[in-house]
């Protein structure tokens, strides 16, 4: 009964793979062509690590290798749901089917596509680099099978403990920030080859030492272990990541029992009182000042803590604004005034603050009856960006001075970076008076169809006029790095930087509520397009 389940399952993933296909030329070109790469770059892998074959450090590299590996197996469900249609157990509920032979079936099923085919091109290479002797090659394709089955088997877990999330809008949108994840990936990996070019691969063993005990990657340590005479550490190793497989095996089946037994929050009555409940106060809102302005800022932090396409852009500034200037200070290029990628990555969030609202704008025009409106719906919007950036600008600030060790250059980072930030505020708030655009719910995109021309002119036309705006204080910086006694008076730059900030915010805010106020049907004409 099993092996039929098996075959049906496995018959299942193939026909689904082949309709898919079926369905434009368009879906089949861009999967063959994805093929196509992966396979090649996998050859490529494989060919390195067969070329690392008898360095002293492969075990350093192929070990840390396996881990990564498995990690993205481990991530790549919550961010990719839909890729996989069988990763979906819900799909399988209403058939006759027992838990565990469906957990073996969907097992054998999973090993069947390009990234199985993909992570056995490395597990291959990894074994090559390492196995000396015919008892480390025996041991490599039970090293192989296990890692393999690992990954495979971590997948499915995590994408059985989270199928709520994943099949749901909001798990949906964990895909906005797959972009973030790579991107932070590509400069972490960046990083570290810069390192191992300068330093070698031995810098590696350290976290190779480690690694060795953490299933899979342990099964490809049981494989150095055997070339190097440590049979009982091989056996030890070999049964991490059999135990692993087993209790992640043992995970999947009892998540796979309790989606196929137990009924979902769609299925189940509300308990209790079922009268409307009284609304009160946030936490957040008690801690706010009463009227509008306190409403305005709650409602923007609510938008960046909820909505998907706010929330993404948010990471991704607060991400590159402190990777900029720490990798940098790291890799011993850096300047302090890197820091200022923090206050300019976050002063971007200003800029179409109406689009950012999309065709719920209507409810925010109906209350701006005149430019003391404006003026105070911009304001509330501006604290609340202020109430995540300055203190955030301020730490990365800090952090990449105390990396450089360059402190008597702290005031004068600080203080540019708050000038800085209170030019992106005031040009923010007058380009997205004069430049607004409406940004997609849906998809990847960020702005609404024809409006392209828009977005660049408000993004680009704004952070020139801050730049150009920022000059009354990047002067005085210049002068007290080129002058003689210039050092004496550099503590100065801190409080004129913040006190220019200040001004320069309150005035652009002052500029910008009259031309809302009047330019309110364009403005909301423009972001409810899309």
């Amino acid at each position: 009964m099993s092996a039929e389940v098996t075959a049906v399952v496995v018959r299942l993933k193939l026909s689904l793979l082949r309709n898919g296909l079926r369905q434009s030329g368009g879906r089949r070109a861009a999967y063959v062509a994805s093929a196509v790469v992966t396979l090649l770059f996998a050859a490529l892998q494989l060919l390195g690590l067969i070329v690392l074959r008898g360095d002293e450090h492969a075990g350093s590299v192929v070990v840390p290798l396996v881990a990564v590996l498995a990690l993205g197996w481990a991530v790549m469900p919550l961010f990719f749901p839909g890729g996989d249609e069988t990763l979906d157990p819900t799909r399988l509920v209403m058939l006759p089917l027992r838990p565990r032979p469906l957990v073996r079936a969907l097992l054998v099923a999973s090993l069947v596509g390009i990234g199985p085919l993909f992570t056995l091109c490395l597990l291959v290479g990894s074994v090559i680099a390492v196995a000396h002797g015919g008892a480390a090659f025996a041991v490599g394709g039970v090293a192989v099978v296990l890692a393999l089955l690992v990954c495979v088997a971590l997948a499915r877990a995590v994408a059985a403990a989270n199928i709520r999330l994943l099949t749901s809008r909001k798990g949906r949108d964990l895909a906005v920030l797959s972009g973030l994840v790579i991107a932070i990936g590509a400069q972490l990996v960046n990083f570290g080859a810069q390192r191992l070019g300068s330093s070698g691969l031995g810098e590696l063993d350290p976290a190779a030492d480690v690694l060795r005990w953490v299933p899979p990657a342990s099964a490809i340590g049981a494989v150095r272990s055997v070339s190097e005479g440590s049979y009982g550490v091989a056996v030890a190793q070999l049964a991490l990541s059999a135990g692993a497989l087993v209790a992640l095996i043992a995970v999947w089946a009892r998540h796979l029992t309790r989606l196929m037994t137990a009924p979902d929050g769609s299925t189940l009555q509300a308990a209790g009182d079922s009268r409307p409940r009284e609304r009160t106060s946030t936490k957040l809102g008690r801690l706010l000042p009463a009227g509008r302005t306190g409403a305005v800022v709650e409602r923007s932090l609510r938008y960046v803590w909820r909505d998907p396409k706010t929330k993404a852009a948010w990471v991704t500034s607060l991400a590159i604004g402190l990777i900029v200037p720490v990798f940098n200070a790291l890799q011993g290029t850096g300047s302090i005034y890197f820091a200022c990628f923090a206050a300019g990555m976050l002063g971007i969030q200003m800029y179409n603050q109406f689009g950012q609202d999309t065709s719920a704008f209507w409810m925010v025009a109906l209350t701006i009856s005149s430019p003391q409106d404006a003026y105070v719906e911009l304001r509330g919007r501006a604290l609340a960006l202020l109430a995540i950036t300055l203190p955030y600008a301020v730490c990365v600030t800090v952090l990449t001075t105390a990396l450089l060790g360059d402190w008597a250059r702290l005031p004068e980072a600080l203080g540019l970076s708050l000038a800085l930030l209170g030019a992106m505020l005031a040009t923010g708030a007058w380009t997205s008076a004069r430049f607004p655009y409406s940004i997609p719910q849906e998809g990847y995109k960020n702005v609404a169809p024809g409006q392209s021309g828009l977005a660049w002119i408000s993004i680009l036309g704004g952070m020139v006029g801050a730049a150009l705006l920022c000059a009354p204080v990047i002067a005085p910086t210049i002068w007290v790095n080129i002058s003689a006694d210039g050092e004496t008076w550099t503590w100065l730059l801190l409080p004129l930087g913040a006190a220019y900030g200040t001004a320069i915010t309150l005035a652009g805010l002052r500029l910008a509520a009259p031309r809302t106020a009047a330019r309110l049907p364009e403005i909301l004409a423009a972001v409810s397009r899309g």
